[in-house]
């Protein structure tokens, strides 16, 4: 005689919980105008922000967060993003990581290469204050990125980034200026 694949006790949990879920999603709907995963909303973002960062972060569930990593206050870590702080990761105050972003802290490519032989490469990365890391962005092992810089979505960010800067492209490269004057800020893109 075959059991069933799931037993009644284990139906009705699951019942109970597309309930649940289904509760959530009209709350989130109605409170922030989205729907989430059902693992977003079931986690406070505001309260792993208040864990792994500074007083106003928001840090969502799907973030993960590798080693020694410092976050500021105010900064928003978007949906399914990678902080690896293996070798150290520094992120300033009022910081944007959007969604999809890999901060690497530490690389295998030499080890993998080699068959091995050579070890892996760890530099710390540090992001000042004021910085928009645009979604699906990569920034690799010992970048600094200067504050108030802009990094444009699915850029590949291979080296430093001087502050007030705006950078695009795989590898990034510098393609404009962020100017701040009297609480304004302006976006200049170079011709």
């Amino acid at each position: 005689m075959s059991r069933p694949l799931i037993s009644d006790s284990s139906m009705e949990l699951l019942s109970q919980l597309k309930e649940l879920r289904s509760e959530l999603d009209a709350h989130t709907l109605e409170n922030y105008k989205r729907i989430n995963p059902l693992a977003e909303n079931l986690c406070d973002w505001n309260e792993k922000g208040e864990r792994y960062g500074k007083e106003g972060t928001t840090i969502y569930d799907s973030a993960t967060l590798i080693g020694d990593v410092e976050i500021g206050a105010h900064c928003w870590i978007g949906l399914n993003t990678l902080l690896d702080g293996s070798g150290g990761l520094t992120i300033g105050d009022y910081v944007v990581v959007a969604s999809g972003v890999h901060i690497y802290s530490h690389d295998t490519v030499k080890w993998a290469l080699s068959e091995g032989k050579h070890a892996y490469e760890h530099a710390p990365v540090t992001i000042g204050n004021c910085v928009f890391v645009g979604a699906q962005s990569v920034i690799v092992r010992g970048v600094t990125i200067g504050e108030h810089s802009l990094i444009c979505a699915n850029s590949t960010v291979l080296k430093d980034v001087l502050p007030y800067s705006i950078v695009a492209g795989t590898p990034a490269k510098v393609i404009g200026e962020v100017v701040v004057s009297n609480d304004q800020v302006e976006l200049n893109y170079f011709s």
